[in-house]
């Protein structure tokens, strides 16, 4: 799981990163951007992106057992990406979406499969954007180890039954 605040304090992610850590002791959770925060608060690794610490000093921070990845919105990004000392590459947006500002054109299903024959099989690759329960099988079959979702479950009256749906229909990835 990877938890996201783009617009809170340092203090209020940290609190808020903890108060995880303690509900999911035993998951794996991620840290968007702050490399800091997610060691102070016991995270398992981070996720940065362009304008955040490299992906290579995040590794040298958190050392060769955290989990690192970074995203790629284009086939240049993601050969640079391919260079980096990462775990897996977000790559997108597959679809328009709502839920994160990009100027990034979205790339679709043919797309998936561009960013997977450029990436070669050993790469571990999650789609992100716009991607709905009735679009994820066609984008794994396409390449695409992982999918991540937002709005498609937390836009949802119950995510907590959304989300059961999703796992019975895919599977636990």
């Amino acid at each position: 799981m990877e938890y996201r605040n783009k617009s809170g304090s340092d203090a209020q992610v940290l609190a808020d990163a903890r108060q995880l850590r303690a509900a999911m002791p035993s998951s794996v959770l991620i840290m968007d951007d702050r490399v800091d925060v997610g060691m102070a608060a016991g995270f398992n690794g981070v996720h940065v992106d362009a304008g955040d610490l490299p992906p290579a000093d995040a590794r040298a921070l958190l050392g060769p057992d955290a989990v690192i990845g970074t995203s790629a919105s284009s086939e240049a990004q993601l050969a640079e990406a391919l260079g980096a000392p990462v775990d897996y590459i977000a790559f997108g947006p597959i679809f328009p979406t709502t839920t994160k500002q990009t100027s990034a054109a979205s790339i679709g299903v043919e797309g998936v499969r561009r960013f997977r024959a450029q990436a070669g099989p050993g790469a571990k690759l999650v789609a992100a954007a716009g991607i709905t329960l009735e679009t994820a099988p066609d984008i794994l079959e396409a390449g695409a180890d992982a999918v991540a979702v937002s709005a498609a479950i937390f836009s949802k009256p119950d995510p907590a039954a959304e989300l059961k749906r999703w796992l019975e229909v895919l599977g636990e990835c």
